[in-house]
């Protein structure tokens, strides 16, 4: 029964994805400006609480020891948040990932105030991206999700490809043993 969940919730997923790449695919080639196009993705704020006035949201890091990779960061929900190799921290933060590799590794949004728990908040800001949404960093490094993550503590994007890996509270690569394998498939663009 659960692995049938499972398939089901992954056969969603990768038909949002899907959707996602889809739609994202635009006219014209992905450049670094915005190209004076809105997107129809950016950040919707909605507020369910019934209050007239609208209050900021919140983005929660925290850290949590997940097996057999150790002490990494997660997102409000729980999902383990990884960095990319071919993203760039310095000088001036900047996310390679777009596309495709973003419909498989998606962005960790900047929505509003950054709450965190482990974490030094001086590591942590944002950066914007080509489409103008913004997305979270740590110690500069952009910050995303793993498709394949499907429950909270997950961690099959640790290792894909060589060059994506779960980010530690100080915003480095966590390391394990089976580091540059690739324990949930995929892709590494």
């Amino acid at each position: 029964m659960l692995r049938t969940q499972r398939i089901a919730v992954g056969a969603t997923a990768g038909a949002f994805a899907l959707a996602l790449a889809v739609s994202g695919c635009g006219s014209g080639s992905s450049n670094s400006g915005s190209g004076g196009s809105t997107s129809a993705s950016s950040p919707s704020t909605s507020s369910s609480s019934g209050s007239s006035a609208a209050r900021p949201a919140t983005d929660t890091l925290s850290t949590a020891k997940v097996d057999k990779v150790g002490t990494v960061v997660v997102d409000g929900k729980g999902f383990v948040l990884y960095r990319f190799d071919k993203d760039t921290a310095k000088p001036t933060p900047k996310s390679n990932c777009y596309g495709t590799c973003a419909a498989q590794w998606p962005p960790a949004p900047a929505t509003g105030n950054v709450t965190v728990k482990g974490i030094d908040k001086s590591l942590v800001g944002t950066v914007t991206r080509n489409d103008g949404t913004k997305q979270l960093t740590l110690a500069g490094r952009p910050l995303y999700r793993y498709a394949k993550d499907d429950q909270p503590h997950e961690a099959y994007g640790q290792g894909v490809g060589g060059i994506w890996f779960a980010a530690t509270p100080t915003g480095a690569k966590a390391m394990t043993s089976d580091t540059g394998s690739s324990s949930g498939g995929g892709s590494g663009y």
